[in-house]
């Protein structure tokens, strides 16, 4: 097992780390979401689909 882990070292890795920066992306992303911030950062105000995310309650 532990020759396959040193062949096998670099894509682990690799991998560990992608993981780990989809994980904080998506952290991200849910943080954003609950503290109610958008996606795109301009404000609802001059978007066409305003309607369509809040109901038109904005």
């Amino acid at each position: 097992m532990f020759t396959w882990l040193s062949e096998n070292a670099g894509t682990l890795i690799i991998s560990l780390v992608l993981a780990a920066v989809v994980a904080a992306i998506l952290i991200s992303i849910r943080r954003n979401r609950k503290a109610g911030k958008t996606s795109c950062g301009c404000g609802c105000a001059g978007c066409a689909m305003h309607d369509a995310c809040h109901g038109g309650k904005q």
